[in-house]
């Protein structure tokens, strides 16, 4: 079976296989090396004649990337694949460059760089995680310039190789476990400057894809302020060095206290003119006659009520008077036109029995008792047929 296996892959043609050079080792006249793709996570190995190697010229060594023109080979002895080497092609710079260009864009157009998808820094971090190298001067300038800061600050460091074929995976690994702690408030990748190809691991796709699906915001600090990674890009924030990152994950004690002190004494100032104001106020307020003399107020309304008491009674007088005299007039005309004032001049009234005045002579009948009012009673008389007359 493994026979078939090797005849077949033997019938293969030869290729061309980009990737990146761990292992390497030199044995007399034979270079073996293992060729890792740093995107999918796999690797092959490649033997092939150390001529072929010197002849790429010193760029081929550990963590450089090439392109290999191979053959592809099956040891049935062993059961294992290889590829053995015909040609190598150092991956210049300028290609690297396009190639990070092109993935830049991709992922532009996904929108992992977009600003509305960052998220702010908490204003004290409980704990901050730290990925870094070991024993490496970007860990000692974030410890010691943070805890210069804000001396209490937690941290949480994982040392990783932050150069070579093995970054990726280890920081990769060391953000997942900071991710996956509920202590972590924030987490910073550090690392101080180098060539290009030393930054490339912060420009892979699989860890700017791992940073942007992060929960926990992610400062980078890669490299000089003139080195740019895609990591700086899609890093909720960017810092210019590993000290400007400790400047923006934890805030300065000394730098709090003073704007403590300041809101305090403005607190006071604006106490002090509010109580101020009020005190004015309440001074104008005594100093109004109502309140600074109260008693001359009283004696005030107290005349008023007694002027209007008395143009009362006037009025009320004055209306009694007018309504005197009127009654008076009244009452006069009233006695001239009473009939009992025609009486008084020797008037009599003539009434039939049943109350009816007569009025004419001829209406009356002899014999018929009439009744007479006088001014001082009255007087029943009977009619005579001689006592008419009619003139």
């Amino acid at each position: 079976m493994l026979q078939a296996v090797g005849g077949w892959i033997g019938r293969l043609g030869r290729i061309w296989v980009e990737g990146q050079i761990t292992d390497l080792n030199v044995r007399g006249g034979t270079v073996y090396l293992t060729l890792r793709d740093p995107v999918a996570n796999m690797s092959v190995r490649v033997v092939g004649p150390r001529a072929v190697f010197e002849a790429a010229g010193p760029a081929v060594a550990d963590g450089a990337r090439v392109v290999l023109h191979a053959k592809p080979d099956f040891w049935i002895n062993r059961g294992t694949f290889s590829l053995a080497a015909l040609e190598v092609r150092p991956v210049g710079v300028g290609e690297l460059l396009a190639r990070l260009e092109r993935l830049k864009r991709v992922l532009a157009a996904e929108g992992l760089f977009r600003p509305e998808r960052k998220r702010p820094l908490p204003f004290l971090p409980r704990k901050v995680g730290l990925i870094c190298g070991r024993d490496s001067d970007a860990e000692h300038d974030v410890l010691r310039n943070a805890r210069r800061r804000w001396p209490a600050v937690a941290f949480q460091v994982e040392n990783v190789a932050v150069q070579g074929s093995y970054a990726v995976g280890e920081v990769m690994e060391a953000l997942r476990r900071l991710d996956a702690d509920a202590e972590i408030d924030v987490i910073v990748i550090a690392r101080g400057g180098g060539s290009m190809e030393d930054l490339l691991p912060f420009s892979d796709e699989a860890l700017v894809r791992a940073v942007a699906a992060c929960r926990t915001p992610v400062v980078s600090a890669i490299g000089h302020e003139q080195d740019t990674p895609l990591l700086d890009l899609v890093a909720d924030v960017r810092a210019s060095t590993p000290t400007d990152a400790a400047k923006k994950v934890v805030p300065d004690v000394r730098e709090q206290l003073q704007y403590v002190r300041q809101l305090r004494d403005r607190g006071r100032r604006c106490l002090a003119g509010a109580v101020e104001r009020e005190l004015a106020w309440l001074k104008a307020m005594r100093s109004r006659p109502a309140l600074a003399d109260p008693i001359r107020e009283i004696e005030r309304q107290d005349e008023r009520v007694l002027a209007l008491r008395d143009r009362a009674r006037r009025c009320l007088a004055a209306a009694l008077d007018r309504a005197g005299d009127e009654l008076t007039h009244t009452r006069a005309r009233l006695v001239a036109l009473s009939p009992a004032a025609t009486l008084q001049r020797g008037y009599a009234i003539v009434q039939r029995e049943d109350g009816a005045v007569v009025r004419e002579a001829a209406s009356v009948s002899a014999g018929e008792r009439l009744l007479l009012r006088l001014a001082d009673g009255r007087v029943a008389v009977t009619v005579s047929d001689g006592d008419r007359d009619g003139d």
